[in-house]
């Protein structure tokens, strides 16, 4: 045995090694003389076509990008959230460049972690520049210097695609260099800056549209015999929010489960149903993972990026409003913070010590985490609107919850939509914001707005429709409401009387005058029975009683009541309470309405001295005081201190309310009308006809003050021409 090995080693020069040596040798002389790969070569397999792939526009315009980005160009990259179809388009690109014969490299690399590019590359690097696969790092470093042109070589035609790249730092370092003939192609969910800049452009890759996601189902469905109504896939699409994900588990629990699409609409529709019963048990296309769970790395690594733990909760949040548009100031009002300073995740190991209390900054982090890895668009520029989720989204994160879990949040954002809630709608965009968000939360969370009374916002939301001039959305409103409070409270209970009150009032707003007044009769007397006679809501429903007499044509009637009244609003809340303050403006109103424009006109300067001394000059009950004596002034013949007193109170109300809102178009309406009264009939009609676009604009071609706007436009037309008439034949 010894004989052997000192033979053997001493053939190669080598003494007393033993096998070892022999072994080495044996293999050196084995190895054949490498040779790179051949072009076309390519490293990676490209995901399959889906079924039913579609041709979209989002295709012609990723085309038009890479094709067109120039030297200077080091990539596109195309992002959005999971289920967009990004994948399939890079894929698509990809498979069609290589068919086409534009290529002479490509490599398809699964980017979700770095070490997945590490291997990818090193494979191209051993295939193609023959580097030692043994050692990854330098492999892939040979085949990216290999990528790079170099002077007097051959030009190579390469496109590398970096599929579902999920933290940009994994690329540091690993971005294919600049060429004229190279493309990188990236696929991700993260926008972070450090995906663009230096030569690299982003492409966002949004839902089908609605032609291509009816498309999609239409052809899905044929190929496997079903055919279903154009309407009802048109609906489906919507349902599912044109998502191409899903779309595809839509049509294949359709295929598999043989219900037709309404059926399959209803069991979406059902909020006790979670989104993961909705798909198949088998997923179409090679997808690894079911709708329903589409995002949850995503929310995971959101989660982690700064502020940690933050992303989370802040998701709970938007996952119960308005996926078309949340105002940051909901978000990031104080019920919102606190929110997430009490459900802030713990992102590490380590005792748990007391939480600093997150901060308006820090929830505007959370947001832009969550759309760095889009789970949300978060648009800085539209404040109102600036937090977007896909509704599929929300309902996959509302799964998450438990019921407590889902009211508690629930309760939270309630609270955070009163708090954001201007007591003066000034912003009429804002406003119209914070209705949706409201009708959305009480689409998905009604029974936690009732537990353990009427949340606050269920109010609020109905007076602003009213307020906005939506008199018959507000009535319908608190109709559902007053039905719902009976049904959870109980019939004495002071939400549900309150809620009457309100519906009263806005059925007499809608002009049902005699239906509000036999409902707040009704009212009077259950009030005075439940609450008593002196109680404040009792007190209430007799003004607004006492005011719907006045308006059905009784007014000495009103006149009586309200002087009642008034002796009863100062005995239990004093004379400088606002509603006894309400209660004098509205006697003064109908004592000018019987007649007796001094004494009105005397009433309405004692009481906005008060109301001044009280509440302010800019409040809106002082501006209404401002209104009503500045007509009463007209009426009684001083039309020229009529028109100054309107013009004043017109610009206190643009500063204070808004030029839109209901107040400011009466005072706009008002000063036209003595305008014309003063002799200025050229003036109030051009003040009218603007009038009347903005009225139309704000309150809708229907609503009673757009009507009357119309009617006196007329009318005074109709004197301009009377009046041209008049000088035409002097």
């Amino acid at each position: 045995m010894s004989h052997t090995g000192a033979a053997t080693a001493s053939k190669g020069g080598l003494a007393n090694t033993g096998y070892l040596a022999i072994d080495s040798v044996t293999l050196v002389q084995q190895a054949a003389p490498g040779t790179p790969a051949a072009w076309p070569h390519q490293v990676g397999v490209i995901p399959s076509r889906a079924q039913s792939f579609q041709h979209r526009a989002e295709a012609q315009r990723l085309r038009a990008a890479v094709d067109g980005g120039g030297t200077a160009v080091l990539g596109q990259v195309l992002t959005g959230m999971g289920g967009v179809g990004k994948t399939q388009l890079a894929a698509d690109y990809a498979r069609t460049t290589w068919q086409d014969g534009n290529l002479d490299v490509l490599v398809w690399a699964t980017a979700s972690t770095r070490s997945a590019v590490v291997t990818s590359y090193a494979q191209s690097g051993a295939e193609l520049c023959l580097a030692d696969p043994d050692d990854p790092e330098q492999a892939a470093r040979i085949f990216l210097a290999w990528l790079t042109p170099k002077a007097g070589a051959r030009p190579c035609r390469w496109l590398i695609v970096l599929d579902d790249v999920a933290d940009p730092s994994d690329l540091n370092g690993l971005w294919p260099p600049a060429s004229p003939n190279g493309r990188t192609l990236v696929t991700t969910r993260r926008r972070d800056a450090a995906l663009t800049g230096e030569g690299r452009r982003r492409v966002e890759i949004g839902q089908f549209t609605k032609a291509e996601a009816l498309a999609y189902l239409t052809v899905s469905l044929a190929a496997h015999g079903r055919h279903e109504p154009a309407d009802q896939l048109t609906a489906l699409a919507c349902d599912l929010g044109h998502l191409p994900l899903a779309l595809s588990q839509g049509s294949a629990y359709l295929i598999d489960s043989g219900d037709d699409v309404a059926a399959y609409r209803t069991l979406l529709a059902d909020r006790a149903t979670a989104l993961a019963d909705t798909t198949p048990d088998q997923l179409p296309d090679e997808q690894a993972l079911p709708l329903a769970a589409a995002w949850s790395l995503s929310i995971d690594r959101a989660n982690t990026l700064r502020p940690a733990g933050l992303a989370r909760p802040m998701l709970h949040l938007t996952a119960l409003l308005d996926p078309n548009g949340i105002p940051q100031t909901v978000l990031t009002s104080t019920p919102a913070l606190t929110h997430l300073t009490q459900h802030r995740s713990r992102t590490s190991p380590g005792p748990a010590g007391e939480l600093e209390p997150v901060s308006a900054w820090d929830a505007v982090q959370a947001l832009r985490a969550l759309h760095r890895l889009s789970l949300i668009d978060h648009t800085l520029t539209a404040p109102h609107q600036a937090v977007r989720v896909h509704q599929l989204i929300q309902r996959a994160t509302r799964d998450t919850l438990t019921p407590d879990q889902h009211d508690q949040v629930a309760l939270t954002a309630a609270d955070a939509l009163t708090a954001a809630w201007p007591a003066i709608e000034r912003d009429t965009v804002l406003a119209q914001a914070l209705r949706a968000n409201t009708t959305a939360l009480i689409r998905t969370a009604e029974d936690a707005l009732y537990r353990p009374a009427s949340h606050a916002v269920l109010f609020r939301i109905g007076i602003s429709l009213g307020e906005s001039g939506q008199v018959t959305t507000a009535r319908d409103h608190f109709e559902h409401m007053a039905i719902t409070t009976r049904d959870r409270l109980g019939p004495e209970h002071l939400d549900t009387l309150t809620t009457r009150s309100n519906l009263a009032r806005w059925r007499g707003e809608a002009g049902d005058a005699a239906g509000a007044a036999a409902a707040l009769a009704e009212l009077l007397a259950d009030q005075t029975r439940v609450l008593g006679p002196d109680h404040p809501h009792t007190l209430i429903t007799r003004h607004n009683l006492a005011r719907r007499r006045g308006a059905a044509g009784d007014v000495a009637g009103a006149i009586a009541a309200f002087e009642e009244l008034l002796a009863d609003e100062t005995r239990v809340l004093g004379p400088d309470h606002p509603h006894t303050l309400i209660i004098r403006h509205n006697l003064a109103l109908w004592r000018g309405a019987a007649g007796d424009v001094a004494g009105a006109a005397a009433a309405f300067e004692e009481l906005l001295a008060d109301r001044i001394r009280v509440l302010g000059p800019d409040h809106p009950d002082t501006l209404v005081t401002q209104h009503d004596l500045a007509h009463v002034r007209g009426r009684a013949g001083d039309v020229a201190g009529a028109v100054a007193a309107f013009e004043g109170l017109l610009a206190d109300q643009t500063r204070v309310l808004g030029p839109d809102h209901p107040h400011t178009l009466v005072s706009r309406h008002s000063l036209a009308l003595w305008r014309g009264e003063g002799g200025d009939v050229a003036g109030a009609v051009a003040a009218f006809e603007e009038l009347l676009a903005d009225r139309i604009r704000v309150l809708g071609p229907d609503h009673p003050d757009t009507l009357l706007t119309q009617h006196d436009l007329a009318r005074w037309r109709g004197r301009a021409g009377s009046a041209a008439a008049d000088l035409s034949t002097d």
